[in-house]
C-alpha cells in the first residue's frame, strides 16, 4: 500500500498507475549492501520478486545465507553497486553510512538511486544526500518499521525523504519489502519520521510495563489486564502487538525468553537519536529524554534483549534489586 499519487509513467523498476504499481523487476538491478538480521530477509524478498540482487556483506555467515536466497554475492561493496540501477543499504549508523557512501559512489553508474534503509540521524541522512547528489547520482533515507518479523514478512512500514521523482524510481522496489511505503518529504524527513514513530515506541513501552508491574502489585493478572485495557483508553500497538508478559499475545518476544524482535540496543541508539534531536530543536520532550536515559542504563546488561524485556528490569527494580 502507497500514499503516493503520480500520473500514468514509467520510472525505473515499476509503472505507477493511479497509484497502483505495477512491478518490471527483470528490468532492475539491486545492490543490496547490508545482510544481518533486517537487511538480509529484505534482500531476499527481493530475489522472491524477481530482482536480480547483487549483494555484499563482510560477514561471512550472512554471505552464505544470501546465496542460499539466491542473490549474487560481491566479493565488494564497490563491484556490488557498479551495475546496479538502485543500490540499498541497511547498516547499523550514520557513520558507517557516510563512510560507505565515500566508498562506493565513485565506483556506480551515473544517476544511480540510493535507498538507505538505516535509522540514523537526520544531519547524517542530508548529508548522505549531498554527498550522492554530488557525485551525480540520487538518494533517499527510507528507514523502516516493523521489526525482523516485517523484514521476513515483506510487511515493513517505509518513511521516505527525498525527491518525489526519485521516491517513484523506488517504489516497486520498496513496496516488495513492505506493506506501507510513505513519502514524508524531502532528504532527511524519512528520518525524522522514524525518531519520532521509535520515541513514541519507547515510551509506550515503558509506560505500559509500568502500569503491568502497578497491576501485579495490586492483584491484577496479566490476562485480565490485557482483556481490559486492551479495548480501554490505554490501549496501543505495544500492548496489543508486542505485549511485554508472556501469554496475551503469543507471537510477542515475551513468548521466547525476550528474544529479538527488535533489540534494546537499537531502542536505546534511536531514542539517542530522539534525545539529540529534541535537545537540538528546543522541544521541551522531557519524557522522552528520560526514555532514553532508562533504556541507555538497561542497554548496559541486556542490549541482546528484546527491547520489551524493559519491563523485567521495572519489575526487578521494584523489588528492590539493584541490577
Amino acid at each position: 500500500m502507497s500514499t503516493a499519487s503520480h500520473s500514468d509513467s514509467v520510472r525505473g523498476g515499476g509503472r505507477v498507475t493511479g497509484g497502483r504499481t505495477e512491478n518490471n523487476s527483470a528490468a532492475t538491478k539491486v545492490a543490496f549492501l547490508g545482510l544481518g538480521h533486517m537487511g538480509g530477509p529484505m534482500a531476499a524478498n527481493l530475489v522472491r520478486a524477481g530482482y536480480e540482487v547483487l549483494a555484499f556483506d563482510p560477514v561471512p555467515a550472512a554471505q552464505d545465507q544470501a546465496r542460499r536466497d539466491g542473490a549474487t554475492v560481491a566479493e565488494t561493496a564497490g563491484s556490488a553497486v557498479a551495475e546496479a540501477d538502485i543500490v540499498v543499504t541497511m547498516l547499523p549508523n550514520g557513520r558507517i553510512v557516510l563512510d560507505l557512501y565515500g566508498e562506493v559512489l565513485s565506483a556506480a553508474k551515473p544517476g544511480t538511486l540510493f535507498v538507505d534503509c538505516s535509522t540514523i540521524d537526520v544531519a547524517d541522512a542530508q548529508e548522505a544526500a549531498k554527498l550522492a547528489a554530488a557525485a551525480g547520482h540520487r538518494a533517499l533515507d527510507a528507514p523502516v518499521s516493523g521489526g525482523v518479523a516485517g523484514a521476513t514478512a515483506g510487511t515493513l512500514t517505509f518513511m521516505a525523504g527525498g525527491a518525489a521523482e526519485d521516491f517513484a524510481d523506488a517504489l516497486p522496489l520498496l513496496e516488495v519489502m513492505g506493506g506501507k511505503v510513505v513519502h514524508c518529504g524531502p532528504a532527511g524527513v524519512g528520518q525524522a519520521a522514524k525518531i519520532c514513530n521509535n520515541m513514541l515506541l519507547g515510551i509506550s513501552m515503558i509506560g505500559l510495563s509500568e502500569a503491568i508491574v502497578l497491576g501485579e502489585k495490586l492483584g491484577l493478572t496479566h490476562d485480565k489486564f490485557f482483556d481490559v485495557v486492551s479495548t480501554a483508553s490505554g490501549q496501543s500497538w505495544a500492548l496489543t502487538s508486542y505485549c511485554p508478559v508472556p501469554g496475551p499475545v503469543p507471537a510477542s518476544p515475551a513468548n521466547n525468553d525476550y528474544q529479538p524482535g527488535f533489540a534494546t540496543a537499537l531502542m536505546t541508539k534511536d531514542l539517542g537519536l530522539a534525545a539529540n534531536a529534541l535537545r537540538g530543536n528546543g522541544v521541551d520532550g522531557q519524557i522522552g529524554l528520560l526514555a532514553a536515559e532508562i533504556y541507555a542504563r538497561y542497554n548496559q546488561d541486556e542490549a541482546g534483549k528484546d527491547f520489551s524485556a524493559i519491563v523485567t528490569d521495572i519489575r526487578k527494580r521494584s523489588e528492590g534489586e539493584q541490577l
